[in-house]
Order: C-alpha cells, then structure tokens, then sequence
C-alpha cells in the first residue's frame, strides 16, 4: 500500500535559478535564504525519506474544467519561460514521470462525485517554472508528476481532489512527497516601481496588510493549525495568495484536510520577491499519521 511519507509548502521563485552573484548583488550581498532552504530540504528530508514519487501542484499551470496531473512516461526536453525569457531561457530538464499514480487519481476522481480529473500524456503540453525550478535543487532518483490549479475551483473542490489522490496512492505501491509549489500573498509592484523592491527583503511585501497576512499563516503553519488555515481562506483571498492559494490546499487535502495536525518546519526565511510574500515549510509526517 502506499503513502505519503512527507509535504511542503516551497517557493520556486525566478530568483532562485540567478547566478549566486547576481543574487548577492540584488540582496546588497545576503544571499536569498530560498537557495539553501531547498539544499536543505532535499538533504535534510528527500534523501533519508527515499520517496518513489513527487507530486508537485504547479500554480503556473492553470486549467478550467478539471483537475490536471500528468501522465507522462517521461518529459524532457529545454524549457523558456515566456514570462520572463530573459532570466529562464533553454534550460534543460528531463523529467521522469509516473503514469501508474496519474491514472489511478484519474479513475479514483471518476468514482468521486463532484471533482473531475483528466490524466493528460499529451505529448506537446507545456511544463511550468514552478516545476522546472525545482529540478536543479530536489530531483534526484524519483518520478515528478505535476498537477495545475483549476481556476475555477473553490476552497472545498482543492480539498477534494487533495483527498482523491491520497486515496489513489494508497492503491498503488508508492511512498510520495507533495510539493505545492507556489508563493503566498502574491501582487507585484508596478512596472515603474518594480526594480526598487527586487531584495528580498520582507519590507519589499506589496503592503503591511499582505505581510501581516501571510504571517499570520505561517504561524498557523508553524503550530499545525491547518483547520485554521483552511477555515481563514475568504479573508487570506484578500490578499491574493498565489494560484487561489490551491496548491496549499490540495496538498493538506491529501494530509487530512482540517483533520490534519502536522507541525510545519520552516526551511527559509519569510521573503519578499517583488512584491510577492514566499517561504518553505516543511512538514515532516507526525508519528502515528497527520491527523494525530
């Protein structure tokens, strides 16, 4: 039967993939804490938990009508970001998938009233940074899939497909890693403003009410108070978390949902990337399950 042996919340922030120089120099020589939280989190927590499978919910990849994961045998090839070509241009990646996990989700999500779930093997569809952006720091032996965020999806529907897919994993023999990758309150400065809050400093959050905000969460995070996360979703939109914030909650739905108890373990600093609020939290498995 299988598991899911851990979770976390990460940035995959364009900064991340800079030269370490170039970094430093938007910093005012700090490097971002963002590039040794991922060091840390494939050393401290991939490498000992040896999983088969990592799942990431990509907030880049947003779909309408459904649920999306990727049912690939294999992606690869050289990705450019059309957001940003000039920082993320021809990076290669070679990406080996699990279609086994991607079409059980799909069958339990056909079984499921409410939710719908495509497993898509589409060779020409695109691969996101939020994705890619990992690779260089966490790939190591295991299969990825990717999952997108539906727009369309209320607080409730991310939940659901959370639950469908670790219903899906226990039918198969895989222990699994959920990455939801994405920011937190996330509004950009102005074009005109935008190159003087490029440090990540957290005083180059867009405003005191988004910092005040994602803090706010994060110490929920902190203290396992994921009911609390969950139940403050209307008044976090506010603040315009990244991808409705669904990354997040796919990944607690799969742990328990409001159920869920995991103390998270912060693996960055809070940071600000123009405007937008980003961190890594960890949530290693509690002995006896998430939910205790």
């Amino acid at each position: 039967m299988g598991e899911i042996v851990g979770a976390a919340l990460v940035a995959h922030v364009p900064t991340i993939v800079m030269p370490e120089e170039e970094r430093r120099a938007l910093n005012g020589g700090p490097d971002t804490t963002l590039v040794s939280g991922l060091e840390r989190i494939r050393r401290q927590y991939l490498d000992p938990l040896r999983p088969d499978t990592v799942v990431v919910f990509d907030t880049h990849w947003f779909t309408t009508f459904e649920h999306c994961i990727t049912a690939h045998d294999r992606r690869s090839g050289r990705y450019t970001s059309d957001e940003l070509p000039r920082g993320m241009a021809g990076v290669a990646y070679d990406v080996p998938g699990d279609p086994e996990l991607a079409r059980a989700v799909a069958d339990v999500g056909a079984a499921t009233p409410g939710t719908w779930v495509h497993a898509t093997e589409d060779p020409f569809i695109a691969i996101h940074y939020p994705t890619v952006n990992l690779l260089g720091f966490l790939q190591g032996a295991e299969r990825w899939v990717s999952v997108g965020i539906c727009q369309t999806g209320e607080v409730d529907d991310f939940l659901l497909f959370g639950r469908v897919l670790a219903e899906a994993v226990e039918g198969v023999d895989r222990r699994v890693v959920l990455l939801a990758s994405g920011g937190m309150s996330h509004r950009f400065w102005p074009l005109r403003q935008l190159r003087d809050h490029e440090s990540c400093d957290p005083s180059n959050v867009i405003s005191a009410e988004a910092r005040e905000a994602d803090e706010r969460v994060l110490a929920m995070l902190d203290a396992g108070d994921h009911a609390g996360v969950i139940d403050g979703m209307d008044g976090y939109r506010s603040v315009s978390p990244e991808g409705r914030f669904g990354h997040y909650l796919m990944m607690v739905g799969a742990l328990g949902g409001r159920a869920c108890r995991a103390p998270g373990v912060r693996c960055s600093d809070y940071e600000a990337a123009v405007g937008t609020g980003q961190a890594h939290v960890f949530f290693p498995r509690p002995e006896g399950g998430w939910t205790r």
